[in-house]
């Protein structure tokens, strides 16, 4: 656990300064009752610092004033807990649509809906521009999200992003449930990474009780998030090119994806793996039959997989569709400390599972891909390299998969928190829990990486013609459900 310090406001407020000038990186910023939490990186010394701030009043001071990647997030804070913000940039909702039937729901108090004029979207002048509107209900299945374009004939001028639209409350029926009821919650806040958030909600609860998982346990919730990695990126994959017409590699890619999810349901008893990681271990253990049956997909698929981005490598017209299309600096994802594909895309350097390391990947051996392209074609091929990372390390679980028990007793809870970073395929999800005296979930945040990654999409898109933002917004693949909530 690493060590917690209260600021006062000047403290609190020369952080924000130091973070905007470019001296740390903001991980998180989160509220609970009358109180902000922040929890900030060092990546020359590879150290994180838990900051918190006593919101007397119920206010406290913008960090996003003077570091842009906390805007959205004190935008959710003030919806969700009515703490105000001093010096707040953007005052505008964020989450909150004005539809809930009390506002700060999470203020602990019954506090009258809101009513408010139309969202009032960043106004644009200039000659020649024109507004295009998409969304929140897209023609495709995928989740609500409004973008609206400004644009001089098919050059994107800018993007705004409205989104909240998925929010369900998490955090909200989280608190005052058991742990056992959280996990299945964190499991459900963005359901392509279910793995990932229970795997974290559960480091998160374990830290709180000073407990650990079997050794047994620690690797196979490894080879659940390595499958879970895959298939993500194998889906990405087809659907990125999908998005340039190519419709041949997004059938194989599909096809590979599919025997990825069937072997996971043969192996544990569910096609996302959701509820196998619980607190204390996993629910479901590997059967000798079950550890061939993933030896056998990677047999099956790893020569197809290589076959088809060789397709892709090789194919002028589509590669034309992907190179210099949707750019984000290095400059930019390093500001807004952005994980996954589209951080390492664009040259930053960093990998939960190294930098933050945690068991059993301090005893595997894997390469961070990297590159500095920063475009589209970019952010596939990370995936490809991670896929082949993935490749690897199930077989280094298989072959090294201790024997054992598969989950440790509870002990009784007591009063306590406790917080785990955890590499998710989009990048670092982040659990955050608070127990309370009588053992149940007081307060619970779970963080997705998609809150960094959103506002780069907006960057991305720029200069580029509206026909590219299917492409641009495939190779994020941002949450909207993690996002909401």
């Amino acid at each position: 656990m690493i060590a917690r310090r209260t600021l006062d406001a000047t403290a609190w407020t020369a952080c924000a300064e130091v973070l905007g000038r470019g001296k740390g990186e903001l991980m998180a910023l989160f509220a609970d009752q009358n109180r902000v939490h922040m929890i900030v990186r060092d990546p020359r010394e590879q150290s994180l610092e838990h900051l918190c701030f006593e919101c007397e009043g119920g206010r406290f001071p913008s960090v996003g004033r003077y570091h842009a990647p906390a805007i959205r997030l004190e935008r959710a804070i003030r919806d969700l807990f009515g703490l105000e913000v001093d010096g707040l940039p953007d005052s505008r909702p964020w989450l909150d649509h004005h539809a809930w039937e009390v506002s700060a729901p999470l203020s602990g108090e019954q506090r009258a809906p809101v009513s408010c004029p139309d969202y009032a979207f960043l106004p644009v002048e200039g000659e020649g521009l024109h507004q295009i509107s998409v969304g929140p209900v897209h023609a495709g299945i995928i989740e609500p999200g409004h973008f609206r374009f400004t644009a001089n004939g098919e050059t994107v001028v800018r993007l705004e992003q409205r989104l909240g639209y998925v929010h369900k409350g998490i955090e909200h029926l989280m608190q005052g449930t058991t742990l056992e009821r959280a996990s299945q919650l964190a499991g459900r806040v963005s359901g392509d990474s279910t793995v990932a958030y229970q795997f974290a909600y559960a480091r998160a609860a374990e830290m709180a009780l000073g407990i650990s998982a079997p050794a047994r346990a620690l690797y196979l919730r490894a080879l659940m998030a390595e499958l879970e990695r895959i298939a993500n990126h194998l889906g990405d994959f087809g659907a990125i090119c999908n998005d340039a017409s190519f419709v041949l590699i997004q059938a194989h890619a599909t096809m590979l994806r599919e025997e990825v999810l069937q072997a996971a349901d043969n192996c544990f008893g569910h096609r996302l793996m959701r509820d196998c990681i619980v607190p204390g271990g996993v629910a479901s253990d590997l059967t000798k039959e079950s550890i061939q049956t993933v030896r056998a997909l990677l047999d099956n698929i790893v020569p197809r997989f290589r076959q088809l981005f060789a397709i892709y490598d090789s194919t002028a017209s589509l590669l034309e569709r992907m190179l210099t299309t949707g750019i984000v600096s290095n400059e930019l994802v390093t500001r807004f400390a952005a994980g996954g594909h589209v951080g390492r895309a664009s040259g930053r350097n960093f990998d939960a599972r190294r930098d933050l390391a945690y068991a059993p990947y301090d005893k595997l051996s894997f390469e961070v891909p990297l590159l500095r392209a920063g475009d589209v074609d970019a952010r596939l091929r990370i995936r490809i390299s991670e896929i082949e990372a993935s490749f690897s390390l199930i077989r280094q679980i298989l072959d090294s998969l201790p024997s054992g028990k598969i989950k440790n007793d509870l002990p009784a809870a007591k009063e306590s928190e406790g917080f785990a970073f955890i590499e998710s395929f989009r990048g670092d999800v982040l659990v955050w829990l608070r127990i309370d005296g009588d053992g149940k979930v007081a307060r619970c945040h779970p963080r997705d990486p998609s809150w960094f990654q959103w506002p780069l999409l907006e960057a991305a898109v720029e200069g580029n013609i509206v026909a590219d933002f299917p492409l641009c917004n495939k190779s994020f693949n941002c949450s909207y459900s993690g996002h909401d909530l």
